[in-house]
């Protein structure tokens, strides 16, 4: 059981909390508010921000509906922390499942997290420094810009990168497909993309995870037939968290 006080600690870093969550996506709110009672906090809490997700009729100019879903999603959540006043907000996919050691690792990084001017901040997979990496204390390191990852389920925001933000996501999703200034994209490469015109940005990243993305049922992406079955979806929302139901359901699909 995680302790209680890693919500004193997380909120003494982030002074708000936005989850984005698609509305008909009950299960994924349940699964959430189990993952902030483990640290003291719930969807009820005023530091947290439930943001309704985009879900889009189709990909429009994006490689794909989830990636302009997804994109959509964060741009709107820059918004929101620019007309919020929020100084440093923490930004949750409804995926996220938070480390079993979370309140450990946090408290081990919170001083430095709170000293140091950053404008963005990686918890999502374990780091070792790459070319261009600064170490920063035992379980840190501020990122060059050309070290890059695909993931963005648990990440932090300086206000200041979120008035950055918002022209610059704005300006690539009116862009075309393909554009050499960059078009509309996947939203984690979008800033890959930003972090490589913006140099002077403070990107910090945690060593090892606060948080994993956890398995679940896709809206956007074509469903297997397990997930399209109400009873076998609900046998298969217990599958990922459980290896022996996901091999059962694997064999049924072979009978």
């Amino acid at each position: 059981m995680l302790s209680r006080l890693g919500s004193e600690v997380l909120l003494s870093v982030f002074d708000r909390i936005y989850i984005i969550n698609l509305a008909h996506r009950e299960d994924r709110r349940a699964e959430m508010q189990e993952q902030l009672s483990r640290i003291g906090l719930g969807l009820d809490h005023p530091a947290v921000v439930l943001f309704p997700a985009s879900f889009p009729p189709d990909e429009g100019k994006f490689p794909t509906r989830g990636a302009r879903g997804c994109f959509e999603s964060q741009l709107g959540v820059h918004r929101a922390i620019v007309k919020d006043g929020a100084r440093r907000a923490l930004m949750l996919e409804d995926d996220a499942d938070f480390a079993p050691d979370f309140h450990a690792l946090l408290s081990a990084m919170a001083d430095d997290l709170r000293k140091i001017d950053w404008d963005m901040f990686y918890s999502v997979s374990p780091l070792e420094p790459g070319p261009g990496d600064r170490e920063i204390g035992d379980h840190l390191l501020q990122l060059s810009p050309e070290h890059t990852f695909p993931l963005a389920h648990f990440v932090g925001f300086s206000a200041a990168f979120s008035r950055r933000a918002v022209p610059y996501l704005e300006e690539m999703q009116a862009r075309p497909n393909g554009d050499p200034k960059g078009g509309p994209m996947h939203v984690d490469g979008a800033y890959c993309w930003m972090r490589a015109a913006f140099p002077d940005l403070v990107v910090l990243g945690s060593r090892a995870p606060l948080a994993v993305q956890r398995s679940s049922r896709s809206d956007i992406a074509e469903l297997r037939f397990w997930d399209r079955l109400p009873v076998l979806r609900q046998l298969t929302a217990a599958a990922r968290r459980s290896p022996g139901v996901l091999r059962f359901l694997h064999w049924l699909r072979r009978r």
